[in-house]
C-alpha cells in the first residue's frame, strides 16, 4: 500500500477531489475553483497544495507557466483509507457496542441499510477476508 497521510480537513479534501476530477491542475486553476467559491486568499490554496504534496497524496512538476499538480494517490485508496480511519474512530476499543448502536441507526434511518450490510458481509467473508 502507498505510504500518505490523509487529508487533515474539509478543504484539503475538497481541493484533492477536485484535482481528481481534473486530472492535472496549477494553484491558480484550483484557486478559481476552490479558493475563489469559499472566499480564501490564493496563499492558502498554494499552503493547502503544499500540505497535501508533504502528505504524498499529490505531485508537484514544474511546467512551461509555472508549477501544475496531479494526484499521486488513487481515490479509491484514500477513500478506504478515510473509512477505516472515521470506523476506528468511531469503534474506538470496544468495538461491540459501537457496531450495534451502527447497525441500530441504520435501522432506524432507513431498514434497507440492514440488507445492504448483510450482503456486503457476506461478500468480505467470501472474499476471505474478516473470517
Amino acid at each position: 500500500m502507498a505510504d500518505f497521510r490523509l487529508p487533515a480537513d474539509e478543504l484539503e479534501y475538497t481541493v484533492l477531489a477536485e484535482l481528481w476530477q481534473l486530472g492535472k491542475a496549477s494553484v491558480r486553476e484550483l484557486h478559481q475553483r476552490v479558493g475563489v467559491p469559499q472566499g480564501l486568499v490564493y496563499t492558502t490554496t498554494a499552503k493547502v497544495l503544499d500540505r497535501l504534496r508533504s502528505k504524498a497524496l499529490i505531485e508537484r512538476r514544474r511546467e512551461a507557466t509555472g508549477y501544475v499538480y496531479t494526484p499521486a494517490i488513487e481515490p479509491a485508496t484514500v477513500e478506504r483509507a478515510r473509512a477505516r480511519h472515521l470506523l476506528h474512530r468511531f469503534l474506538g476499543p470496544g468495538p461491540h457496542a459501537a457496531a450495534a448502536a451502527l447497525v441500530e441507526a441504520a435501522g432506524d434511518l432507513d431498514p434497507a441499510l440492514l440488507d445492504e450490510f448483510e450482503q456486503a458481509i457476506r461478500d468480505r467473508r467470501r472474499s476471505g477476508h474478516g473470517s
